[in-house]
């Protein structure tokens, strides 16, 4: 079975997107569950992880309804809460209670645009977090290198929760750095609650003239840090369309992974999301 462990959808006539600016603008369109069924199907990919995009909890509601109704693709969904919210308790078991509720398998927060680096530190943030592993959640972590260090700190107070580090903390790709990010990417990887995704990437890179050899180093060090054990495979559709087809990532995914085994491919491909997500 293969998992897609990262995509969105989008509707611009329902709410405003405040990241999608700029050359992000070209995205301004519906996206809606048939059409990601259909890219999906066309490379034999099972099951799917929908992902929130805004700090809006009407947006959660509907993603739960739409998995509910989703005919099969969409299997688990990452929502928002305010994680501060001294009501987060009894808003959890309402997303549960809702329609699709059962599909609910973590949390997000767009943390990288938190002013506050160590915003993921907050003791206000870190009683969230905490309720969150009370109630079986992952916790996806969108950040990028300034934010890693509170992610570290967090992970490491928190070790009953599970925390999936999305599009593998956004390396610069396109200006080919490598570190800091791969040094504080290893230190999270030496945590056992933190799993990562490899999606995103061709977004970092050079959209216009990626080549999978751009992203092969970067690969190579969440493979060394995280082993194949510990990584999910995602789209980021349909964000990853600035740079690349659905078709394109999932084909330089497993070019990037041609060396591992069979049993290690079909983890990275779906097992370590069904594991992780508890789907």
């Amino acid at each position: 079975m293969i998992v897609d462990a990262h995509h969105h959808l989008l509707d611009p006539a329902a709410r405003e997107y405040p990241w999608m600016v700029g050359p992000a603008a070209a995205l301004r369109r519906r996206c809606t569950v048939d059409e990601l069924r259909h890219e999906a199907g066309a490379v034999g990919v099972d099951r799917t992880v929908l992902v929130q995009t805004v700090a809006d909890l009407d947006e959660t509601r509907e993603f739960l309804a739409v998995a509910d109704g989703s005919g099969g693709p969409v299997a688990g969904v990452v929502g928002w809460v305010d994680l501060t919210a001294p009501d987060l308790d009894e808003t959890l078991a309402g997303l549960r209670a809702a329609p699709g509720g059962e599909r609910l398998v973590g949390i997000r927060h767009q943390v990288h645009d938190e002013p506050d680096p160590d915003w993921l530190t907050r003791p206000d943030v870190l009683r969230g977090l905490a309720t969150l592993a009370e109630h079986g959640l992952a916790y996806d972590l969108l950040v990028r290198v300034r934010e890693l260090p509170a992610a570290l700190r967090a992970a490491r107070s928190l070790e009953s929760l599970r925390f999936v580090v999305d599009h593998a903390a956004k390396p610069d790709i396109a200006s080919g750095a490598v570190r800091p990010w791969a040094d504080g990417m290893a230190e999270l990887a030496a945590l056992p609650n933190v799993t990562c995704k490899l999606s995103g990437l061709v977004t970092e890179a050079s959209w216009r003239t990626w080549t999978v050899a751009d992203l092969h180093p970067y690969v190579t060090e969440l493979l060394e840090s995280f082993g194949p054990a510990r990584l999910l495979f995602g789209s980021d559709w349909p964000v990853c369309t600035l740079a690349a087809t659905y078709s394109e990532v999932l084909d330089a995914a497993r070019r990037c992974l041609s060396a591992l085994s069979p049993a290690e491919s079909a983890a990275v491909f779906g097992g370590n999301a069904i594991d992780v997500y508890r789907m």
